[in-house]
């Protein structure tokens, strides 16, 4: 058990400046950790934010805020390596959880705990942004050294820690992720109507990809296999692309505006978080080809939303949908995202078998059990 009277600091910034990915992780874990434990003492760190405009917490959770932006604590701490603790922000706390790769300078009393999303950049490198890269290879190794606990929200990301950066083992921790509630199968026309006006979507049926566009969310081949249909099963459908325009948005924009004026490929821009459930439920299919993926949330809460999914074979995304509750491609294939795709779209009975188990698959994810696996981590290093 851990005291009441036990400090514990969280760096809230993602959750306050990102809606999707990192943001969405440190919002939900952190709320269901609120849940839980309203009684505990437990600052949430935000850069570059006021408290007064941040959404209440209940209990003991309060922000503790700075208004140096992420951008100037990231100077200072990691390329100047100024020794400034966060605890100037936070007060004096027993424990301080990093939540997006890179970790701060601490009082070294305080025990410390990192989440590693995943080793995209290392995996990937010629896909990362050359001055990020040079800035996560250099900095995200050391903050691992660090830490007293590094969490990975897979068992890819825990392996690729261990095989890439020779963190010891019982170092690190695998914590899957869960699925908001929200993301259900509950849908209705007036939700469809109002998402086919806010995001111009035509009518008629679709596929659905959702993901910032960058080259490993692996668009290019996705339309590729798109436009390999059979002509009259391309024309019954649209292939919407949900997502902010990211690294290497531009060539893919390009390449889909060469297909001509029948392209049938929509671009609809960032997505507002509460928009998400009803697209999901409003999709045929959900296609992720990613060539990586630290978890693959966007897998996780289509299957939730009961959409029959095609995801890759490799990396975690068979962690998420376990070997059955949906069909596993070959990503770098565009031939083998095509011949599932066409499966898909022509075999309903597929569909529904696929739906069912999705639905089953992602009922075992839960935020409620991803808190309870990080304060045990916490228990750990305070007792």
């Amino acid at each position: 058990m851990i005291q009441q009277t036990t400090a514990i600091g969280i760096d809230y910034t993602a959750a306050a400046h990102q809606s999707a990915g990192i943001g969405r992780l440190v919002r939900e874990l952190t709320r269901a950790l609120a849940e839980q434990h309203p009684e505990q003492d437990v600052r949430l760190f935000v850069a570059g934010a006021r408290a007064c405009d941040l959404p209440p917490y209940p209990g003991r959770f309060e922000y503790r805020t700075s208004r140096l932006s992420e951008r100037n604590h990231s100077r200072l701490w990691h390329r100047l390596r100024l020794p400034l603790p966060v605890e100037l922000w936070t007060g004096d706390i027993d424990l301080f959880h990093a939540t997006d790769f890179t970790l701060p300078p601490t009082h070294s009393k305080t025990r410390t705990v990192l989440t590693i999303p995943d080793l995209s950049y290392e995996r990937y490198p010629s896909e990362t942004m050359p001055g990020m890269l040079k800035y996560l290879q250099t900095v995200v190794p050391r903050s691992v050294k660090h830490a007293d606990h590094v969490i990975a929200i897979s068992e890819t990301t825990r392996a690729d820690l261990i095989d890439l950066y020779g963190t010891p083992p019982e170092k690190v921790s695998s914590i899957p992720l869960g699925v908001d509630p929200r993301f259900s199968t509950q849908r209705t026309p007036e939700q469809v109507r109002h998402l086919r006006e806010k995001y111009r979507l035509p009518e008629g049926p679709f596929v659905l990809t959702v993901g910032t566009m960058q080259p490993r969310k692996n668009h290019r081949r996705l339309i590729e296999a798109f436009y390999r249909l059979p002509e009259s099963l391309r024309m019954a459908y649209t292939l919407v692309i949900a997502g902010g325009k990211g690294w290497g948005y531009d060539e893919v924009e390009e390449y889909v505006r060469q297909l001509g004026p029948d392209r049938r490929v929509v671009f609809t821009g960032f997505v507002d978080d509460g928009d998400l459930p009803g697209l999901y439920r409003a999709a045929t299919v959900f296609a992720y080809p990613a060539l990586y993926e630290g978890f693959g949330l966007p897998v996780l809460e289509a299957m939730a939303s009961g959409v029959p999914v095609l995801t890759s074979n490799i990396s975690s995304l068979p962690e998420v949908t376990g070997p059955v509750s949906a069909a596993l491609i070959d990503p770098l294939s565009v031939d083998e995202i095509a011949t599932g795709l066409e499966q898909l779209l022509e075999d309903s009975d597929l569909r529904d078998r696929l739906r069912e188990l999705g639905i089953e698959r992602a009922a075992s994810f839960t935020w409620a059990n991803t808190a309870e696996q990080v304060w045990s981590i916490y228990k750990s290093l305070l007792t």
